[in-house]
């Protein structure tokens, strides 16, 4: 009984923070005004108390959300006990940071047998995944033909009415780093826009944030695409394990976990930064290319059994990503994804746990596989948040 307490009291409470979350980013303002004194109009406005009608608004983003998170482990849950693998029910983190993040850290369930078969590593990996994205991709659809009217912004953003329905041509240049953001593409999120929405409906790219079943969408299509990376123990990870084996995937994940660092990190620093800018910036831009090679050395650290080989590696990087920026100024990588690199490098790890059976998959399953992997790559995101 105390376990389902657990279980059932961490997804009430997940429940409350999502709806908090959604709801500040339904209204742009948050339930915990963080400036007090202040003459700026704008921040002003996000002064104004948040209340129950808009905490129960909240709800359109957090129940299709969190269905989609449930639908995700439940899979995952289902297929093992399907397997004879003990495993507990999903636990949910809740997280709420008062107008920033999202309302979770997600949920996780915990496999309680050593898994010995090849077969049962990708039932149960697989499983989580496909049921979210059938689920995400009915969210989606649901946003995307169901989407207001375009003057509904202005119950968001009324300054923005003076403007009339080009506002986007004047509030954006002028705000800072950070001012908006805007859900960076990936093919589905693309292809919903381009032919499923009516484009005369269609927000600006910096307020799709306000619109809670597109949120919620494109947020399951981010965590599914980086769950289906095919690296270590994720989802991915166990599905490449299945479908290539254990000799084959020792030396494809590391390639993959390297270039996952190498294009998180692409354009950080450039060749460029270094041109006329006084001896004292450039010591500290030394420095801090010191600290980055520091950063992927330890990233790269479990990879290899020396110490010598990580450092290596990590410069070897650097020096590559020095270069392409001499020769392609403009190609930019994305440093958020660095944080789920430290994870991936130091915690979950890069290879897999290597089982007994080797046994083949079968025709349907490596197609289902495959298809798996084809999703990823869908549903990936080269920049998922646009500041």
């Amino acid at each position: 009984m105390r376990k389902y307490l657990i279980h059932g009291g961490l997804f009430i409470i997940t429940l409350v923070t999502t709806t908090l979350a959604g709801a500040e980013w339904m209204f742009g303002r948050s339930f915990v005004p963080t400036e007090w004194l202040t003459d700026d109009p704008e921040a002003i406005k996000k002064l104004i108390p948040m209340g129950w009608h808009e905490f129960w608004a909240g709800l359109n983003y957090s129940l299709p959300f969190l269905a989609i998170l449930t639908v995700h482990e439940f899979g995952h849950y289902f297929t093992a006990k399907r397997n004879n693998v003990r495993v507990t029910l999903p636990y949910y983190i809740p997280l709420w940071l008062g107008g920033s993040g999202i309302g979770t850290l997600g949920a996780f369930i915990r496999i309680q047998d050593y898994i010995n078969s090849r077969r049962k590593y990708f039932d149960i990996g697989i499983a989580g995944p496909l049921a979210g994205f059938v689920l995400a991709l009915i969210v989606l659809w649901y946003g995307f033909t169901h989407l207001p009217a375009p003057e509904f912004i202005f119950s968001i953003h009324p300054e923005y009415q003076k403007y009339g329905l080009d506002y986007g041509k004047y509030v954006y240049k002028d705000l800072p780093e950070g001012g908006a953001i805007a859900l960076g593409d990936n093919l589905l999120f693309w292809f919903f826009k381009t032919y499923v929405a009516d484009a005369s409906r269609l927000p600006h790219a910096y307020e799709m944030i306000h619109y809670p079943y597109l949120l919620a969408g494109y947020l399951a299509l981010f965590f599914t695409s980086l769950n289906l990376i095919p690296i270590g123990q994720l989802d991915g990870g166990h599905v490449l394990y299945a479908l290539i084996g254990r000799d084959r995937f020792r030396w494809v994940a590391p390639v993959l976990f390297v270039g996952f660092a190498f294009y998180a990190g692409l354009g950080w620093f450039t060749v460029q930064e270094f041109h006329s800018i006084s001896d004292e910036d450039f010591l500290t831009k030394m420095l801090n290319l010191a600290l980055y090679a520091f950063f992927l050395s330890i990233c790269f650290s479990r990879i290899f059994e020396d110490k010598t080989t990580p450092w290596l590696l990590a410069l070897s990087v650097v020096l590559v990503q020095l270069g392409l920026s001499w020769l392609l100024p403009d190609l930019k990588g994305y440093p958020g994804f660095f944080a789920f690199v430290f994870i991936l490098g130091r915690f979950l790890g890069v290879y897999h746990p290597e089982t007994e059976l080797q046994e083949p998959l079968g025709t349907g399953r490596t197609v289902l596989g495959w298809l798996a992997l084809v999703i990823f790559v869908v549903s990936f995101s080269p920049h998922p948040f646009i500041f």
